[in-house]
């Protein structure tokens, strides 16, 4: 069992950059691969990001590269997501998941997730 904490949401305006940040309590963290994920209000959970394991391979929802940044600390147990440039539209739910499988970006691919943090950007 794997449980994951998130941190760093809140309000913020556009053009405000947040990082947040996802706590895992297991001795295996670095055998799963982390996702973000996010959900705003009456819409289907979107796919963010993905880190691997060790940190050598991301990826990215195509409309968020070059903003968002996901990296991870295997010795502290801790995946991150760098948001900057947010706009009104990033305003969601954001969860992190782990997972072992080949594929990362559906949320079925992940066995464990976070109860998410806020993520509110005003215009």
């Amino acid at each position: 069992q794997v449980q994951l904490v998130e941190s760093g949401g809140g309000l913020v305006q556009a053009g405000d950059s947040l990082r947040l940040s996802c706590a895992a309590s297991t001795r295996t963290f670095s055998s799963y691969t982390m996702g973000w994920f996010r959900q705003a209000p009456g819409k289907e959970r979107e796919f963010v990001a993905a880190i691997s394991g060790r940190g050598g391979s991301t990826y990215y929802t195509d409309s968020m590269k070059g903003r968002f940044t996901i990296s991870r600390d295997n010795a502290k147990n801790t995946v991150f997501l760098q948001m900057n440039t947010l706009t009104p539209e990033d305003t969601a739910l954001y969860s992190c998941a782990a997972g072992n499988r080949l594929t990362r970006t559906r949320p079925r691919d992940y066995d464990y997730w976070g109860q998410g943090t806020q993520v509110t950007v005003s215009s």
